[in-house]
């Protein structure tokens, strides 16, 4: 049985961690491979749900092993996380001589590119994204300042080397990937596209009852027949809320009743006063939190989804979790033009995206969207074409098999 140390700076406790590593390991391990996991938790989540993630992995029959996340002092924290997960996955291959490093993201990589140098260990760069470029386009690292420009710089260095000793790169677009030959020297052949895939048996609107729905409108104070439009997930950072309300207030022209349901977890009162600022009712929109269990009722009630991503040079690779998920729901999905996501809108049929982050462009979709809606069945289909887990793991399969012959 070949043995994969899989090393994730972000938590199994987390939300992503939960959508976008677990799902795929769980599956990887059931087709032979034997998984361990080496991730750092924020101790908070690890708390709140640390015991039943490890009751999920266990059953999964994947070995988990743990870090906690460190803020305090800024930098030095970072500093210290670094040597702690290299020095942890050092004693980890020195006890299992794994046959492969699989890296989510560039901390990892750091770890499996020191592994590769000292034991000769191949490693899989899973780069999830171009991270620095976009710790300056979201304005982490303000280039104004001598330290950040000095760690753009030195990390830039990096990069590069991550990916010529990488024996594989993932990356989760095409777009990405067309950067990466031109840019980057990467090989085509040594790269697998491989989007944010969705668990298409949990996100499954055949599977919520007309039941669940009324409850959850009951809840929410939603008459029937009123047109939502939901968001998921956290507002802010690369997520243009601004934006998103001024295209409901030209929703709400074409659809006087229309309401905004925002299903997130960040706190609600701050979306009140921006949306206030644009003249928007409290009354027209619903603010929850809701957890992964609970999500899929909340898309059910949804007649479209929306989400804007701020437009940047690193967002060629971006491939929002979230899109694979409403796809799976049936639900139209309104966005802009990001990676592989506008493509995929409008490839497919299921959806809209705006030509433009302005009234022009707002109007243009909103004049649409009284036109024939794509079927519940058309938008789920696609969700199979693009995003079903499935292929997602049988393409990580094929690259586990070509890295360890």
């Amino acid at each position: 049985m070949k043995k994969i140390l899989f090393i994730s700076y972000d938590g199994m406790t987390d939300q992503l961690g939960q959508s976008q590593v677990i799902p795929y390991l769980s599956q990887l391990s059931k087709k032979g491979y034997q998984v361990t996991i080496l991730s750092v938790e924020k101790k908070a989540r690890f708390e709140k749900m640390g015991e039943e993630i490890a009751s999920i992995l266990k059953r999964s029959t994947i070995e988990w092993v743990h870090l906690f996340f460190t803020s305090k002092p800024p930098l030095l924290s970072k500093i210290y996380d670094q040597w702690n997960l290299t020095s942890t996955a050092t004693r980890l291959h020195t006890q299992n001589n794994y046959d492969l490093i699989h890296c989510r993201s560039y901390v990892a990589a750091e770890v499996g590119l020191r592994l590769n140098k000292k034991f000769g260990v191949p490693y899989l760069f899973d780069m999830r994204g171009f991270w620095v470029d976009e710790r300056v386009d979201g304005g982490l690292w303000d280039q104004s300042r001598p330290l950040f420009k000095y760690l753009y710089k030195k990390y830039k260095k990096k990069e590069k080397e991550y990916f010529r000793h990488a024996a594989h790169v993932i990356s989760l677009t095409e777009k990405g990937k067309e950067e990466l030959v031109k840019n980057y020297e990467v090989k085509k052949d040594d790269i697998t596209v491989i989007p944010c895939c969705a668990d298409l048996e949990h996100f499954d609107y055949k599977k919520i009852t007309e039941e669940q729905k009324s409850v959850l409108r009951k809840e929410l104070n939603i008459e029937e027949n009123v047109p939502v439009l939901s968001y998921l997930g956290s507002l802010g950072g690369w997520y243009l809320g601004d934006q998103m309300l001024d295209f409901f207030v030209t929703l709400k022209k074409q659809f006087p009743t229309a309401l905004f349901l925002i299903v997130t977890h960040d706190e609600g009162r701050s979306v009140y006063e921006r949306a206030a600022s644009k003249g928007i009712s409290a009354a027209d929109i619903r603010i929850r939190p809701a957890s992964r269990k609970e999500v899929p009722v909340f898309l059910a009630i949804s007649r479209w989804n929306i989400f804007f991503i701020k437009d940047a040079y690193s967002k060629k690779a971006s491939s929002p979790t979230k899109q694979g998920e409403v796809m799976a729901m049936g639900v139209p999905v309104i966005c802009n033009d990001i990676g592989d996501t506008g493509k995929i809108v409008t490839d497919s049929g299921c959806g809209w995206m705006v030509p433009s982050l302005d009234r022009a462009g707002y109007e243009t979709v909103c004049g649409q969207l009284k036109e024939a809606i794509p079927s519940r069945e058309k938008i789920r289909a696609a969700a199979f074409q693009y995003y079903d887990l499935n292929v997602g793991v049988d393409r990580y399969a094929r690259v586990y098999d070509q890295l360890m012959k």
